[in-house]
């Protein structure tokens, strides 16, 4: 016979077994939930969740910020790395892989050794500033006039070309100062199994195994990004060498994104989720790569044009700068700057030669808006934006929130479905989730403008209440892609706590991009890392500029 304390331990375990059991079948167990266990659970969380309808106003004034140069951020937001005080005083747009921090500021060390010499054009002295502006950023700065510096320095030749198309004055100085290359970052255990079955990792072997569904691939933004447009180029070149903008080119293009996970906004974002292990390869340049830790488990394989970082002079700049200019190039070409750049990690692959570019400038703004137009395959994109209006977004943060919000709109597509959930203490439904026809766009302006802000901080609410929306579309439209856009200056301090809603969250798979406000990100970063979308520091003075790009990406 068993004494009394094993029969109370036998009752006890078999009194837990069943709570585990209970807890299991209603979709709160501490495992995975199914999708339709996460469901069941997200409509019990709602249970405690206060809703408000709002009544729908309509607007159709749109937005004031009709030039495109006025949603650039005030370039001050991008501050010299070096700074020349010479009479004769080079600036110059540098991309952020080579005039960054650490091992990205090869160029700044190039720069300070240089107006520690004394040169001089005409017995006049001469020097360099160098201001890190990403290319795609430095391109848009150019090419909408908005502010022109001297010359810029890009990853690659692709923004120069598209500089040129857009009929500002532009002029190759120097075509090299530092060797790079993008290329396909494998992980060695997917790249054993690729090789196996496919052989070399050449670009048109990885979009076959893309395309067969045998390989996750991941790039960024084309828009924004060098590496992402290189991709894109050379993607569309693969497909059809002789006129990469054709109809069969477009075609299979779309059959390539299909098999594509959500573009990651930034190489940081798109890191994260290789290693959380969400990919199997991404694209990346070298020097980036090298320098990562994290990623010395990856094979990397060249590709597309190269990248050697280009130096350009703009709009017609004086004899003198333009002399000042060349003897920084010949410079930067000299062998201890060349050894420096490969400390750096330049001048890898120079065996390398590149694809060529036989694209034209504007043949490549083109190949942009086709890839917008195509990156969803037909598939619609059902969104709800999340939007902050609690006490602390009161003042300028609720203005810039709905200032951005409606402009970014502009570049929402009407083929997908978008709505509008506010929130403070309560969550407001602002607008219903449907199509995006004229007639939305003016209810949804007309409601991003009534916003007001006062209150607490529900965010996990309101998120909780827009994937219910979005389940709720999905229910009526089977094969729409779902996104959700969190807009916050802060954390919750509300309703649900971030903890509660990840595993309910996660099971859907709904990813969320969040944009903070000035804010602390690392919550935001948390709600977005659940399912690998996007976080974006928007300060009041970018976030027109950056909500544009994520839409560019995602919608």
């Amino acid at each position: 016979m068993l004494d009394k304390r094993m029969t109370w331990l036998l009752i006890s375990l078999i009194i837990l077994a069943s709570a585990a059991s209970a807890f299991a079948g209603c979709g709160l167990s501490g495992g995975n939930l199914s999708p339709e266990q996460a469901r069941e659970s997200l409509d019990a969380l709602l249970t405690k969740v206060t809703v408000r309808d709002i009544p729908p106003v309509m607007d159709i004034s749109g937005t004031d910020l009709s030039d495109p140069g006025a949603e650039l951020p005030d370039i001050w937001n991008y501050p010299f790395s070096v700074e020349g005080y010479a009479p004769i005083t080079v600036e110059i747009f540098a991309s952020t892989e080579k005039a960054g921090p650490n091992m990205d500021g090869w160029l700044n060390e190039v720069a300070e050794n240089f107006n520690r010499e004394g040169f001089e054009v005409n017995g006049r002295q001469a020097a360099v500033s160098i201001r890190p502006v990403a290319s795609g950023l430095a391109t848009d700065y150019i090419v909408t006039k908005r502010y022109i510096p001297d010359a810029f320095s890009p990853a690659n030749e692709m923004w120069g070309e598209m500089i040129d198309a857009s009929g500002v004055r532009i002029e190759l100085v120097e075509k090299r100062i530092a060797g790079n290359t993008a290329g396909i970052l494998m992980k060695k255990s997917a790249y054993q199994t690729f090789s196996e079955k496919y052989g070399d990792a050449s670009l048109s072997h990885v979009l076959e195994a893309v395309m067969a569904g045998d390989l996750l691939l991941g790039y960024t933004n084309p828009y924004v990004s060098s590496t992402g447009l290189n991709i894109l180029i050379a993607v569309l070149q693969t497909f059809d060498p002789g006129e990469p903008l054709s109809a069969n080119a477009v075609e299979q293009l779309e059959s390539f994104q299909l098999q594509i996970p959500p573009v990651a906004y930034t190489t940081a974002q798109m890191r994260e989720s290789a290693k959380n292990g969400v990919l199997d390869a991404m694209i990346m340049e070298y020097q980036a790569y090298i320098n990562e830790p994290t990623l010395a488990d990856y094979v990397f394989t060249p590709c597309g044009v190269r990248h050697d970082n280009p130096v350009y002079a703009l709009n017609d700049i004086s004899r003198e700068k333009r002399d000042a200019l060349k003897l920084f190039t010949d410079y930067c070409k000299e062998e201890a700057a060349q050894n420096a750049a490969v400390r750096y990690g330049f001048n890898a692959h120079d065996d390398f030669p590149g694809d060529p570019l036989i694209l034209a400038g504007f043949q490549l703004f083109a190949a942009q808006q086709i890839w917008k137009e195509n990156k969803d395959s037909g598939r619609p994109v059902a969104a709800v934006f999340v939007a902050d209006v609690s006490g602390s977004m009161e003042g300028s943060p609720i203005q810039e929130l709905k200032t951005s919000l409606v402009n970014a709109s502009q570049y929402i597509t009407e083929t997908n479905y978008v709505g509008l959930i506010s929130y403070s203490d309560e969550v407001y439904v602002n607008l219903p989730i449907n199509q995006f026809t004229p007639q939305q766009r003016a209810y949804f302006n007309g409601a991003v403008k009534s916003l007001s802000a006062g209150g607490g901080t529900a965010t996990y609410d309101a998120v909780l209440v827009g994937a219910k929306l979005l389940l709720e579309r999905r229910d009526v439209l089977p094969n729409a892609k779902l996104m959700m856009f969190v807009l916050s200056d802060g954390a919750q301090n509300e309703g649900y706590e971030l903890g509660r809603i990840i595993e309910v969250m996660d099971a859907l798979n709904i990813p969320v991009h969040t944009i903070g406000y000035n804010a602390d990100l690392s919550e935001l970063q948390q709600l977005s890392n659940i399912n690998e979308a996007s976080s974006v520091n928007a300060n009041e003075s970018n976030v027109v500029y950056n909500l544009r790009n994520v839409f560019n990406a995602q919608m």
